[in-house]
């Protein structure tokens, strides 16, 4: 053993209250890319939501907490404009109107329902985000309580100057988007969309049970 000086001792005794206080030298977190900040968001929400179903809270209370948070991440208005198809610039402005309200209504509405309790799930971004064109593609695991994950791909789209996210990829292959697109587009003839309402209000209506009126 190497002998330890009186004069060593005491600079240990005199340095012991300084290193009490110091911060331990612990690398910091990674920051989360900008184009995945939207998706931990509604990660975090929709965890915030299950929570809030399982101690009964109502759907309408579950609704207005995740109402901001879908509305900042998602390109709501061009998911729809996309979703509508070919005929979307010939539907009447007030109309069109009236299908934003109520767009942004059903696609709350199909998250709250869909994610209504809460069962040890959580999620898990992935790294490596995908570069297609000008688009980015996040990828997060919903990971159940058994361990089950379904991978969900989120492609975001550069908008005023922050990511958004515009099309959800189930499994990581099946467009939402594409989905909304052949049933929406069969709703609308040229100069109407009176059905698509009407859909999307008889949409809303049932999985809200009612509670959220179109």
């Amino acid at each position: 053993m190497i002998p330890i000086s009186l004069t060593m001792k005491r600079r240990i005794l005199l340095a012991a209250p300084l290193l009490a206080v110091l911060p331990l030298a612990i690398p910091p977190a990674r920051a989360a890319a900008p184009e995945a900040e939207p998706v931990i968001a509604l990660d975090d929400a929709l965890i915030a939501v299950m929570k809030a179903g399982s101690a009964g809270q109502p759907f309408t209370a579950r609704y207005d907490m995740l109402k901001p948070v879908v509305e900042q991440s998602f390109d709501l208005s061009t998911i729809l404009q996309v979703s509508a198809g070919l005929f979307w610039a010939e539907i009447p402005a007030a109309q069109q109107t009236q299908l934003q309200t109520l767009f942004r209504q059903y696609t709350i509405a199909t998250y709250v329902s869909s994610f209504n309790a809460y069962d040890g799930q959580s999620f898990e971004t992935l790294p490596g985000i995908r570069t297609v064109g000008t688009k980015r593609v996040v990828t997060t695991d919903l990971i159940a309580k058994s361990g089950r994950k379904t991978p969900l791909a989120y492609v975001m789209t550069p908008t005023a100057g922050t990511w958004k996210i515009t099309d959800v990829l189930f499994d990581g292959t099946i467009s939402k988007v594409a989905t909304q697109r052949s049933e929406f587009s069969s709703l609308i003839e040229p100069n109407d969309a009176s059905r698509l309402i009407d859909a999307l209000m008889q949409k809303i209506a049932a999985l809200s049970g009612g509670a959220i009126k179109g």
